[in-house]
Parts: structure tokens; C-alpha cells; sequence
């Protein structure tokens, strides 16, 4: 249930100008605990529903930051003109289920994609979109959106400049090191992972991230050990 974590809010939609309702969480969340790849799962209520802000005029849909952000001329101008040609309406919910949690993604990472957002951005929708299909348990659809993810953010690597919305690329390393162990690609996991272990620039300016990444690399080292007699 979502009663008590948020509250529904009035902004302007940066594509169409309208005002929009939107659902806000309430306040942070404690997680009960958090997965590898940054995961975190919280009791009674998901706040991963509500990440992707609606317009429930034209169906423009991003985060909030994005949101709020100052949009190119030339972007509006490119969403105005597919939107004329198109129904694309999000029915506004104060309570979102699933099923509407994962719309919301699919139509975000859509527009991300048709205004070349920047690669790291399409990666973190698409990873967080398959974080709902592991709250679902639809382990199919989650492995193809972590796949996917990776892809993103292997590109990423290559073609932009780090740090990049708050991430580094040392933090992406270990992203894509995480995903490959949660898939069970164990060769793939250990040589993202040895890349930061062996890096001691890493060790010093990112304590935390080499530790989680140590942490795993032991884990992984340690399941490949033959159980002793």
C-alpha cells in the first residue's frame, strides 16, 4: 500500500505545458537490505514505483530530475510533433501497481532512446526496470533487461566521460562485475571485478566500492574452491 509514503503534487509537463498530478514519496525509506548491483528492497512499500514522473496529458514520461530539468527546444519541438500523431496518454493513478510501475519505465526508457539520452541514463532505467521484474519474480524478463543494461553501460564505458550523473567509472566496473555474477557469468563478473581490485587509485580514492568489489571477488573465489574433504 502505498498510503502514508506519498503524496500527489501539480508541475508542469516540460513537453506539453500542462500542469500534471504526480505522485511523490513521502520521505526516505529505510531498506531492509540491498542486493550487489545496489538493489534495495524495502518492507511494505516500494518506492521503485513512483521513480518515473507521467504527464497524464500527453504521456511524457522520465525521472524527476529530468522533469524538472530546462528541455532543449529542439527535444520538445521532436516530442510535440510524435505526440501529435499519437495517442500516447498514461491514465494518472494515485497508487500504481506492477504492472503500471513497469509502463512507466518501458515509455521512459522509449523517450530516453528517441532523444539519445546519454547511454549511462538509458542503462539505469533499463537496470532499474529489471529490478522491478526481480521484485515479480519473472527472472526471464529480469535477466533480459539486466543484459541489456550491461550493454548500455559497457557503451557507456567507451563513449562518455566519467564521472556521469553522480556514478564513476569505477562504480560502473563494479555494476557491470555485479550484473554478470547475478547472471552466473562468473569468468565475465572476475574480469570487471579484478579491473578495480587491481587498480590502486581505486583502492585509495574509493574505499567503499573496492571493498564491495573485493568482498565478491572472495565470494566468487571461494565458491570455486573444492569442498574440503
Amino acid at each position: 500500500m502505498a498510503v502514508g509514503y506519498t503524496f500527489v503534487v501539480e508541475k508542469t509537463c516540460p513537453v506539453c505545458g500542462k500542469s500534471t498530478r504526480i505522485v511523490k514519496v513521502r520521505s526516505r525509506l529505510l531498506a531492509t537490505h540491498v542486493d550487489r548491483d545496489f538493489c534495495a528492497h524495502y518492507k511494505d512499500f516500494n518506492p521503485y514505483y513512483y521513480t518515473i514522473w507521467v504527464c497524464e496529458h500527453c504521456g511524457f514520461a522520465t525521472d524527476e530530475k529530468r522533469f524538472l530539468s530546462p528541455m532543449p527546444e529542439k527535444h520538445r519541438a521532436m516530442l510535440q510533433e510524435f505526440m501529435q500523431q499519437r495517442n500516447v496518454k498514461f491514465g494518472f493513478l494515485e497508487v500504481r501497481g506492477h504492472a503500471e510501475a513497469v509502463a512507466s519505465f518501458k515509455l521512459a526508457i522509449f523517450f530516453a532512446e528517441m532523444l539519445k539520452a546519454q547511454l549511462s541514463q538509458q542503462a539505469g532505467l533499463t537496470l532499474e526496470l529489471a529490478w522491478l521484474f526481480r521484485f515479480s519474480e519473472e527472472k526471464e524478463k529480469e535477466d533480459a533487461a539486466i543484459r541489456r543494461a550491461i550493454d548500455l553501460y559497457d557503451l557507456s564505458l567507451m563513449n562518455e566521460r566519467y564521472p556521469v550523473g553522480g556514478l564513476t567509472d569505477t562504480t560502473v566496473i563494479y555494476l557491470i562485475g555485479a550484473l554478470y555474477y547475478h547472471l552466473g557469468d562468473i569468468e565475465k563478473a572476475t574480469q570487471y571485478l579484478s579491473r578495480i581490485i587491481g587498480d590502486h587509485e581505486s583502492r585509495i580514492q574509493e574505499r567503499k566500492l573496492y571493498e564491495r568489489a573485493r568482498d565478491l571477488w572472495q565470494d566468487i573465489r571461494a565458491a570455486k574452491e573444492p569442498p574440503k574433504q
